[in-house]
This record gives structure tokens, C-alpha cells and sequence, in this order.
């Protein structure tokens, strides 16, 4: 279905809705009067599908305590991965979660003791190097190689990492946030052989498994994986529903969803959903299918409206969009500029936030994370304005 038969060009005003994209956009910037292009959400509404079936909800009027155990939630998780990946999920492997990286941080204290070591590759989410210093383990980085417009892992150094006698887990981003990578299954399959190899478990965050363009293809880790390891997503990013809270994932083995479900009832006292976040999944997995692909559509000609305008400004930046995600992770190392003068251009005179590409750590120094999950109008104000800060730098 095309994008023309949903609205994605409406701004909706999210100011004075607490939101934290905007409403917050100073605590991280300096300054609250800037356009955001930041933390990774959509200023489109939810689908229409979903908020129906939560006015629908809300109509019975009841908010009481609630399940997520049921056909209904897991019929139409498997009914996605079914539809999607053309993947057969064991539904009896399903947990539940508030959030990711709630489940992430939970598995990698269930997974490792402190001062373990937990591989990840980098540039990563910054949330990622939080919850493992959070939990006093030690990141192990793997840097990815960037080859023109593509990003490949280092196989010989990712096999050093995990054959350290201290490293227990592989926090692998699928497709990787923030270089908007998307692994092949040859990858997937090689990065599994080699943590089998070294008995380390993996824990997989494929929340923006939707997010992926053109020819690429997104392989669910459950369809290459070996040894102990959870996959973890939600329909959160796809759908723009974070404030829902509410994630899911599979976990392979019996014994370790057993321990995990009792931590987060018992330990945690987390034993009911946000029962809004159970039906907008099972909304959107069973009828979101149209909305998704139209705001696929959407957000592909935004990435390819910044490649153009960029390109057409600097040419030596011969920048292309991402495999996945609706991050635009800009290069801008061929110009030369520096990180910290250009925060200040950004800030200071063009007035909009856009994430330095150092918070993403030390590979990522000379990069932008642009978030063009808005309007086209904004997306041409942003791209505007770094433009014009790249150019009064140079002058």
C-alpha cells in the first residue's frame, strides 16, 4: 500500500506532552528551543489500528491487573514472524518484558557475574555501554569496518574477544543501531559457530528488525542460532509505541526462561503487563501490516531526500542510506570538521539538536545520527540547517 493512502506530511505538536524527544531535548543539548532530531521515536501518530483497539479498550473502562500468557499475544507474535521472516517461532520460548533493554540488563545479570566481559559491536547504542558498566561488567568492544557505504565485522578480532577466559555474553544489535547495518545470514551464522565455539551466550536486540530496505533481508537469530540465547524485540519502534511499555522475546532453554520469568515476578515484582501494550501488539500484528509498509515507504524517501541534498552540498561525502532503520548515520569524516565545533554551529545558531556521533563511542567520532522518523518538513529543515552549519564552518 502506498504512503499516500495514510498522512505521514501532518505535524502533530508533541510539546507539552512530556515528551522526551522534545519536551526534554535540553537536558541532553544545553537548550530547549532546538529542533530534535534525536532519541529514537516518530512523530508520527500510532497506527490507526492500534489506537482503535486502545479506544476500544479503554471503552470497557476496566484497567485491572492483566496476563500477556495467552493465544492471543502469542498467536500474534508468531503470526508476525510468520508473515515477515518467513519464521517458524516456538511460541512455549515467548517471555515478556516492560522494555529491551529492561530484558537486556535482566539476562545479563541472570547470564554473568561481575567484571565479565560482554562483546558488542561498535559503534554501538548508547544504552548499551549504560547497562553494562550499570551492571559492573566490562564492555569488549569489536569495531566494524566500514568499506565505502557498507559495515563488515572483523572475524579474526570478534574470535580473540570471545575466547577471553572472563567473557560470558555477545549483545549483538540486529539490524545494528546506530550504523543501521543489517547482517547477512552468513554473518549470523559464522558470529553463532564462533560463540558456541567459546561457549558464550548471545542476547540478540532486534527491535528495529522491521526497519530494513530495499533488498536486504532481516534473519531472525532464532533461524541460525546454536547454544543458550535469547532474542529480544518489540513492536515499539515499528509502530512508534515506546511509551507503551511493553517487549517481548524468546529464550532457547526451559531452565533459563524459568529463572528469568521468576526474577522479574518474584524478585522484581513485575507479574502484570501494561495491558495497552498487550493489545496495540496484538493490533498491530494482525492488522498494522499496511500502515507499516506505507510508513516504510515514507521514511525511505526521507533517507533519500537527505542523501540527496547532502550529496548534492558536499560531494565528496558521497553519502547512501542506511540497510535498515530510520537513523541516518552521516559520515562526515571526508570534510574534516570537528565534533565539538560543529555541536556548537548545530546548537548555538541553527537551532537543532542532532546526535554526535561520539556518544556512540570512540568509532564513533566524525559521524551524525540524524532521526528522520518525522514529517518531510521537518526532515528539510534539519538537513537544511546542518548544511548550513558545515558550510560556516568551512568558511
Amino acid at each position: 500500500m502506498s504512503s499516500a493512502s495514510f498522512d505521514f506530511d501532518t505535524v502533530t505538536d508533541r510539546h507539552g506532552t512530556w515528551c522526551t524527544q522534545w519536551d526534554y531535548v535540553a537536558d541532553r543539548f544545553g537548550s530547549a528551543d532546538l529542533l530534535p532530531f534525536t532519541i529514537s521515536d516518530m512523530d508520527f501518530p500510532a497506527a490507526p489500528c492500534i489506537l482503535d483497539a486502545l479506544q476500544k479498550r479503554l471503552q470497557h473502562g476496566v484497567l485491572g491487573y492483566s496476563r500477556w500468557h495467552h493465544d492471543d499475544f502469542l498467536g500474534a507474535v508468531a503470526n508476525w514472524y510468520q508473515q515477515r521472516f518467513n519464521s517458524q517461532i516456538d511460541t512455549d520460548m515467548v517471555v515478556y518484558g516492560p522494555s529491551v533493554i529492561y530484558m537486556v540488563a535482566q539476562l545479563i545479570r541472570q547470564w554473568s557475574q561481575p567484571g565479565d566481559g560482554v562483546v558488542t559491536f561498535t559503534p554501538a547504542y548508547d544504552a548499551f555501554f549504560k547497562v553494562v558498566d550499570g551492571n559492573q561488567r566490562q564492555m569488549l568492544a569489536s569495531p566494524l569496518i566500514k568499506n565505502g557505504n557498507d559495515w563488515s565485522l572483523n572475524a579474526e578480532h570478534l574470535e580473540s574477544l570471545l575466547a577471553q577466559p572472563a567473557c560470558s555474553l555477545l549483545l549483538l544489535c540486529s539490524p545494528h543501531n546506530p550504523t543501521g547495518k543489517v547482517w547477512t545470514r552468513e554473518e549470523l551464522t559464522l558470529i553463532a559457530e564462533l560463540c558456541e565455539r567459546h561457549n558464550v551466550r548471545v542476547i540478540s536486540d532486534e527491535i528495529h528488525m522491521d526497519m530494513v530496505w530495499g533488498e536486504n533481508q532481516h534473519t531472525p537469530w532464532n533461524e541460525v542460532a546454536r547454544g543458550e540465547w535469547a532474542l529480544l524485540t518489540s513492536g515499539s519502534k515499528s509502530f512508534n509505541i515506546p511509551a507503551l511499555t511493553g517487549a517481548y522475546g524468546l529464550i532457547s532453554h526451559k531452565a533459563q526462561r524459568e529463572t528469568y520469568l521468576h526474577q522479574l515476578k518474584a524478585c522484581d515484582g513485575l507479574s502484570s503487563p501494561a495491558v495497552l501494550a498487550v493489545h496495540a501488539h496484538v493490533a498491530a500484528y494482525h492488522h498494522g501490516e499496511p500502515w507499516l509498509d506505507a510508513l516504510r515507504e515514507y521514511l525511505q524517501a526521507n533517507l533519500h531526500y537527505v542523501a540527496d541534498q547532502l550529496n548534492a552540498a558536499f560531494p565528496q561525502l558521497n553519502w547512501q542510506p542506511p540497510q535498515s532503520t530510520y537513523l541516518a548515520w552521516i559520515d562526515l569524516r571526508p570534510l574534516g570538521l570537528d565534533d565539538k565545533q560543529l555541536q556548537k554551529e548545530l546548537i548555538e545558531h541553527q537551532k537543532v539538536a542532532i546526535m554526535p556521533g561520539y556518544t556512540y563511542g570512540e568509532e564513533g567520532n566524525g559521524f551524525l545520527r540524524l532521526n528522520v522518523g518525522c514529517p518531510r518538513s521537518k526532515v528539510e529543515a534539519g538537513v537544511q540547517a546542518l548544511i548550513r552549519a558545515i558550510k560556516n564552518l568551512q568558511q
